[in-house]
């Protein structure tokens, strides 16, 4: 239910970028639910998905997406500052995939056409 509602959320607003506490509110107003608890439930949602993906856990969210690890390879950069080669080694990033659902509400959205004109 909160994913619906942060879906709808930050497909409505015109904004580009939609804060935290905004999403709490937003929440919380249409909902009837108390601010402090939503925010209990927000912080408890990402405090899931991080804890999960640093035990090496992906996550898939029905019609919203998935947060994955994603592995770079080691490479080779430069410190152009000192103009010396440094190894980076291989490592895990993460990632947030979106649902075919979703892409295709932001691709048919009058509202982001709208925004990026």
């Amino acid at each position: 239910m909160v994913l619906s509602i942060l879906k709808n959320y930050l497909n409505s607003k015109l904004k580009k970028t939609v804060t935290k506490a905004e999403v709490i509110s937003q929440i919380s107003e249409k909902t009837g639910i108390d601010k402090a608890d939503v925010q209990t439930t927000v912080e408890a949602f990402f405090s899931v998905i991080k804890g999960s993906m640093a035990d090496g856990e992906n996550i898939y969210v029905r019609g919203f997406g998935s947060f994955v690890n994603k592995k770079r390879a080691k490479k080779i950069a430069r410190n152009i500052s000192k103009n010396t080669a440094i190894v980076i080694d291989e490592h895990f990033v993460p990632s947030f995939k979106p649902s075919k659902v979703f892409v295709e509400r932001i691709k048919s959205s009058k509202k982001v056409r709208q925004t990026v004109s």
